[in-house]
């Protein structure tokens, strides 16, 4: 899609009590060729006068948006925000095809690129703080590692990423090239894994995260009880939340700072 297309409309799909609502879009998508589509929880009070950070999240192989949904994104996030441990923000549920490669680039199917597509259109659709410090992505199993391969792979984009049950393989070279930017930036990462986790070994974890800290990134790990399921996702998916809300806070006070800091010096040293 190009800047010139028009925007895809946002239809209702439910609200809830708290005033929160979760909306669907479809589009043309050039990265898949073919329609893409992703659903949108819009926070308590949401209005277009106001801009939100964004938190992205991918599905696991073969999954659906939906699945957020059904392990209580839109009531955690709900009670995060009222009680004011989060700042109100946006969240997209990105959906991939039913596909073995998903986040991936391969053949003519540009998964990784599609997460791209969509952060590009949400900053056109929806009024977002358009800036590396407002954005965060995470995911589930398979959307694990796609959430840090995107974040990995587009390093000026992202400054929270989080893998939930995921995987790490071939990111080395990805974060190597990557050194010189997390070393200056930072990159505030959470990777955990389940005991039980047959499908994704949760050494990896603190594996990764030892790596993650030698780049430069600000990374916490851990392995839960627990196996590779919704379930386990359901179960700390609050915290993750918090992590993620609290470590956007703290980026976009930095970058409120780093941009004032100039200004500040010309005006103490006219």
């Amino acid at each position: 899609m190009t800047a010139s297309a028009p925007l895809p409309a946002l239809v209702p799909v439910s609200h809830d009590s708290t005033g929160s609502a979760i909306d669907s879009a479809s589009f043309r998508s050039s990265a898949l060729a073919g329609k893409g589509s992703f659903l949108v929880y819009l926070p308590p009070g949401y209005t277009s006068v106001d801009r939100y950070p964004v938190l992205y999240l991918l599905h696991g192989q073969d999954g659906h948006a939906t699945a957020f949904l059904e392990v209580g994104l839109q009531q955690d996030l709900d009670r995060l925000i009222k009680r004011g441990a989060i700042p109100p923000m946006i969240a997209v549920m990105i959906q991939d095809r039913s596909t073995l490669n998903n986040w991936q680039n391969m053949g003519r199917w540009h998964s990784a690129t599609y997460v791209i597509e969509v952060q590009e259109l949400v900053d056109r659709m929806l009024p977002t703080m358009a800036t590396r410090a407002s954005r965060a992505i995470a995911g589930s199993s398979k959307g694990g590692f796609g959430a840090m391969h995107v974040a990995l792979a587009n390093p000026y984009r992202f400054a929270v990423a989080e893998s939930w049950l995921g995987y790490f393989n071939h990111l080395d070279g990805e974060l190597r090239t990557d050194r010189p930017i997390l070393s200056r930036l930072g990159l505030h990462a959470f990777l955990y894994g389940a005991v039980g986790d047959l499908a994704a070994d949760p050494a990896e974890d603190p594996a990764f995260a030892v790596e993650l800290r030698q780049a430069g990134a600000q990374v916490e790990s851990a392995v839960y009880p627990g196996n590779h399921s919704l379930m386990t996702v359901a179960e700390h998916l609050e915290s993750m939340l918090l992590f993620a809300g609290r470590s956007l806070r703290g980026e976009e006070l930095r970058a409120a700072v780093d941009a004032w800091s100039p200004r500040a010096m010309h005006l103490f040293n006219p």
